[in-house]
């Protein structure tokens, strides 16, 4: 049977609670919290820095019946030579060969743009996530302008996650193929180059 305690005893507990809080609190206001700190990377397990380098297939299926593109905002007039405005959702096959069939290494998962309205530039903003090998379940970040016309582009690997935690370097991007004329599908070679512990 549970007991229960006079009104007297309740009040004692509430505040003997209350000051147990106070002290807690002041004691812990009291600590120093620094927002910025310099850390020895090996606390983290970060060893020697490497340079890695990738090639991979970039396949933008616009068309058919298994898209791999969205088209989120269609520019404001159809007229736009540069299509400025464009917003399309990107879930493309990244493979180890040039052909579609070729070994499926990862997805790339992201967004691009047209951002110029004097030129076909595109901003690209694109997680190349891995399914294969030591690198499954990491993913590298690349971010910047993608003139498509141009033989290569050049953007900035700015991240990444798992194996590339702390990545930094950059991808060359060359298109192999693109049905600018029918449906906008494009085959891209990525040659990443990669910093990364």
């Amino acid at each position: 049977m549970a007991r229960i305690l006079p009104t007297s005893a309740f009040h004692y507990l509430l505040v003997i609670s209350s000051l147990l809080s106070s002290f807690s609190m002041i004691s812990v206001s009291a600590e120093d919290h620094e927002f910025v700190k310099s850390m020895d990377p090996k606390l983290l397990g970060l060893k020697k820095e490497k340079l890695t380098h990738l090639r991979l297939y970039w396949h933008d299926v616009v068309d058919g019946p298994n898209p791999s593109v969205v088209t989120i905002v269609r520019p404001l007039s159809n007229s736009s030579q540069t299509r400025f405005g464009l917003i399309r959702m990107i879930d493309n096959a990244l493979t180890q060969g040039p052909e579609p069939s070729s070994k499926l290494v990862g997805r790339s998962q992201g967004f691009y743009g047209s951002a110029s309205q004097g030129a076909v530039s595109l901003l690209m903003i694109d997680n190349f996530a891995f399914i294969q090998g030591k690198y499954n379940g990491s993913a590298i970040t690349i971010m910047g302008r993608n003139s498509i016309f141009n033989k290569v582009r050049e953007l900035s690997v700015v991240g990444g996650s798992g194996v590339f935690r702390f990545a930094r370097g950059y991808a060359l991007a060359t298109t192999l193929s693109f049905n600018v004329s029918k449906s906008d599908d494009a085959i891209v070679e990525y040659n990443i180059y990669v910093l990364h512990y």
